[in-house]
């Protein structure tokens, strides 16, 4: 079940101090309204009851999802002992373990993997559509503000790049994507025992570390 916390909060904005509620857990199935929340992004939106602003608060999350079987720690920092140990019966039964630094990255995962997609082959996607952005000159790298995953369906994922004021969507089919990673299956390789970051970064990493040993 899903598990809430009160705690003391002082408003960025105006320094007073009131109360709010997080929540240390979210069970997807049992809450969907708490899930609907989650998606987009406004469990972590707070508003002021003294001077009525709003803004958002990033908090220690578990996120799970035991239908679409993954389960998601939102946090800066890597899980302690404790969901280490919780760890090991849910990769047992098949459950995807992620961590996620910012809430864009959380809103995004949810939306992967209850599409059914490999969350490694949608930030391939990404990073494949970044280069084919630079390369086939739609606009230069600083011109990009966003590279996000909209859906998977008929064979095709859709990424959208997002340049100032305009957006270009990529169709890649799935059966590439699944060549590529066929072909890098061990720089790929990720352990759910360790709650791994799947992200941008963690791909980028990747490729860097592979044009210096070639």
């Amino acid at each position: 079940m899903s598990h809430s916390s009160e705690r003391e909060y002082t408003c960025p904005y105006c320094g007073r101090k009131f109360a709010i509620t997080t929540w240390d857990s979210v069970n997807a199935a049992a809450d969907p309204d708490l899930r609907d929340r989650c998606v987009d992004g406004d469990i972590f939106r707070f508003s002021c009851p003294h001077c009525k602003r709003d803004f958002m608060v990033q908090y220690p999350l578990v996120y799970s999802d035991p239908v679409h079987k993954f389960v998601i720690w939102v946090s800066t920092a890597a899980p302690g002992i404790d969901l280490h140990e919780a760890a090991k019966p849910l990769i047992a039964q098949g459950y995807t373990l992620r961590r996620c630094e910012t809430i864009k990255e959380f809103t995004e995962k949810i939306q992967i993997l209850e599409d059914g997609v490999s969350d490694v082959m949608a930030e391939l996607a990404k990073f494949d559509s970044f280069i084919d952005f630079i390369r086939n000159k739609k606009g230069t790298r600083e011109d990009i503000t966003g590279i996000e995953y909209q859906r998977t369906e008929n064979g095709v994922m859709k990424i959208t790049v997002r340049a100032d004021d305009k957006s270009v969507s990529m169709l890649i089919p799935v059966s590439m994507l699944e060549e590529e990673m066929e072909s890098r299956k061990e720089d790929f390789k990720t352990d759910d025992a360790d709650f791994p970051l799947v992200n941008s970064d963690w791909i980028t990493q990747i490729y860097r570390e592979s044009e210096g040993s070639a």
